[in-house]
């Protein structure tokens, strides 16, 4: 029987090392969370637009949730998060609780805080927003004030939607709410902007290069305070001047260089 589950949802090839870092966090302060997620994992949210397919593919999940045993399932997605609550649970009879991977670690902050034994200096605004129910406008403040050298600052502005992928599709919003998170960073002397969400992450990232900042996520920030090293390729390809080149003619090859030029190299290039 597993004592709970990571459930890292069906959109984690951008960013694996976010993933693969909060399951390491995750055994670090004593959870046995086992890993689960990609296309036989998702949460319909894909399909919305077809409801038949959507909750054919929750309910497949849900059922799989509830035959593993698991009392709790960790939650890294907001999507997930809201479905497994909003519908999942009330059509197949969720038998577990439901936690995001910033409230798991932040409840057992007295096992996490000695594990931060590195310094990293910087001062920090937080990409929140509202709309979400996660509980990570509350949880990811504190885990990051537990860092040494980090000085988390406070700024009344919230995006609008629970995820900037939420905005994308409407003309200008995504725009706006960028213009906005600067105008704070600038208005509290801020060096560093901290993600939460994956969609945020993939959006924000192109602020680097343009305006001299630093955007990390939270995963990664945490990680640079217990010491854990990794690579943030998605940032690496969004700021390279030639992408293709900075993932490299065999990476390519393997993952099928029409889909990688029809699917990836699109998204890597828009403007910023």
């Amino acid at each position: 029987m597993t004592d709970a589950l990571f459930w890292y949802g069906c959109n984690m090839t951008r960013h694996a090392e976010i993933i693969r870092l909060g399951t390491h966090m995750l055994a670090a302060v004593g959870v046995a969370a086992a890993p689960t997620g990609g296309p036989s994992a998702c949460c319909g949210s894909p399909k919305e637009s077809s409801p038949r397919i959507a909750e054919g593919m929750a309910n497949r999940t849900m059922q799989r949730f509830n035959q593993s045993g698991a009392s709790q399932v960790i939650t890294w997605c907001p999507t997930c998060h809201m479905n497994l609550d909003d519908f999942m649970g009330a059509t197949q009879g969720k038998q577990a609780e439901s936690a995001h991977l910033a409230q798991a670690l932040w409840q057992r902050r007295e096992a996490l805080a000695p594990l931060l034994t590195q310094t990293v200096a910087g001062r920090v605004l937080i990409d929140m927003h509202i709309g979400n129910r996660t509980g990570v406008n509350e949880a990811v403040p504190g885990l990051l004030r537990l860092i040494p050298g980090v000085t988390v600052l406070e700024h009344p502005y919230r995006a609008p939607s629970y995820m900037c992928f939420g905005l994308a599709s409407i003309p200008g919003a995504l725009a706006d709410a960028k213009a906005n998170m600067l105008a704070a960073m600038a208005a509290t002397g801020a060096d560093t902007l901290v993600t939460i969400f994956h969609s945020c992450h993939r959006e924000l990232v192109g602020l680097e290069r343009t305006h001299g900042i630093r955007v990390v996520n939270w995963v990664h920030l945490l990680a640079e305070g217990m010491g854990l090293a990794y690579q943030d390729e998605y940032k690496a390809w969004r700021n390279s001047d030639d992408p293709e080149a900075a993932i490299g003619a065999e990476r390519i090859a393997a993952a099928g260089e029409e889909a990688v030029r029809k699917l990836v190299l699109p998204e890597l290039t828009r403007p910023r």
